[in-house]
């Protein structure tokens, strides 16, 4: 699909899931050929309209350059015309209608427009019939001579889908919570006033997308890895995904895949690899395949950003809380650090850390702001977008909207922080959203 056309969908892609009827579009699309006949039925296994129609948008995003017309064309032919209406205004110039055509027909004579049920592959060249231009529309490029038809180029031949993650189960996964507040003297840490309320967030947010939810707080070095080794050992089997989320004072740690590391209460910290390790393909096989998702409330080091200048045209200035605080201590070298030497395996298998997103607070090295009456800038954002977007889009889309919200706040007026994931998912993953 070209460009454009893919950012028009991605745009309007909240309309499309809330207004489409995938039931009456999918035959147009089978007959034109945009959709094959495994396609529809992985549409159609969907639960819900709205998780049919997300994945057909999605699917169709990666179809070849006439999908994006046939779409249009089929919208019409089945009633949607305000949403076809709303994705050719985007478009910025007249699409081909009717279209498309068989290869037995080429060339077709400017009197015939008429088209045939068939759809020719991405490979094949086209032969498209320009009907008569609505005055309200901008000229299309002249074609010399006009009597002429026009040929599409023949493009490459696309893989049909990325596909998305299941996530239909019920309840969809564990969530497990540790939330770090009141830390030992003997660790020369200050308690971490305001993360309740992030806690608070977290718990009614992972509820509210069908996860089974455990919170534990307060705990030390090796309380944590006792609760991941736990998490690693359940039966994931009924289950289609897994979170973890964890809310403490961090910072700088040896890694030679997920930088960071998070402390206990009692001081000693664990490495962001060594948490990850526990719900890996090779430590948890109930869960291989499935996504394993982290969430970091914590400084990824002990540097404070003050940013950089942009033109008043970007700034969209936003001020933190009168008492926001980081959750940083100075980098360290960690005991817990994980070997770097690797087996060969000969068998059939996915790489150990596929399917695994690591959503960090702040880039690593940095500190991360936490209001100690509002929760935390991440983790406020994160439930903020989490509760506007999640019937639309994809866990990816909403962390970059996260980064961007994050990225408009200032501590004291002068410092900033920039979230950002380490994601090594293989599919789309859409939460389970109340809205049908």
């Amino acid at each position: 699909m070209d460009t454009k056309h893919r950012l028009i969908l991605q745009r309007n892609r909240r309309n499309l899931v809330t207004a489409l009827i995938p039931a009456d579009i999918c035959d147009g699309l089978l007959s034109k050929g945009v959709f094959t006949q495994d396609m529809i039925d992985e549409i159609q296994s969907k639960v819900t309209r709205r998780d049919q129609a997300r994945q057909l948008v999605t699917d169709l995003e990666t179809r070849g350059s006439q999908a994006f017309p046939a779409f249009l064309e089929c919208l019409r032919e089945t009633g949607h015309h305000d949403l076809a209406e709303l994705l050719q205004s985007g478009d910025g110039a007249y699409l081909p209608h009717p279209f498309p055509i068989q290869p037995s027909q080429i060339p077709l004579p400017v009197q015939n427009p008429k088209c045939t049920e068939k759809h020719i592959p991405d490979h094949t060249p086209l032969v498209v019939v320009l009907p008569s231009r609505p005055e309200s529309l901008p000229l299309p490029k002249p074609l010399s001579p006009p009597s002429e038809t026009l040929r599409v180029r023949p493009t490459r031949p696309r893989r049909d889908s990325i596909q998305s993650y299941k996530m239909d189960a019920s309840p969809c996964g564990m969530c497990l919570i540790i939330n770090n507040v009141d830390f030992e003297p003997a660790s020369e840490l200050k308690d971490r006033t305001g993360s309740n309320i992030d806690c608070d967030k977290m718990e009614k947010r992972f509820k509210a997308l069908n996860f089974e939810v455990i919170v534990k707080r307060n705990l030390k070095c090796n309380q944590i890895k006792h609760e991941m080794s736990t998490l690693s050992k359940r039966d994931h089997s009924a289950y289609d995904c897994c979170v973890v989320i964890i809310l403490s004072h961090g910072t700088e740690a040896s890694h030679n895949r997920f930088p960071g590391a998070v402390h206990g209460v009692d001081g000693p910290a664990v490495p962001v690899q060594f948490i990850t390790n526990y719900l890996n393909g090779q430590k948890c096989p109930s869960l291989q395949s499935k996504p394993k998702l982290f969430f970091i409330q914590a400084c990824g080091g002990g540097e404070k950003d003050t940013g950089f200048e942009v033109s008043p045209d970007e700034a969209e200035p936003s001020l933190g809380g009168i008492d926001d605080q980081t959750d940083a201590i100075p980098i360290s070298s960690s005991s817990d650090s994980l070997s770097t030497s690797d087996e060969i395996d000969a068998r059939a298998t996915l790489p150990t850390p596929s399917d695994i997103l690591v959503s960090y607070s702040t880039f690593p090295g940095y500190v991360s702001w936490r209001d100690t009456q509002a929760g935390s800038w991440y983790v406020d954002n994160l439930d903020l977008v989490l509760e506007e977007n999640v019937a639309s889009d994809d866990l990816v889309t909403m962390l970059m909207m996260v980064n961007d919200a994050v990225s408009q706040i200032s501590a004291k007026g002068l410092y900033k922080q920039m979230p950002g994931s380490f994601n090594f998912l293989r599919k789309l993953l859409y939460f389970q959203s109340s809205q049908s």
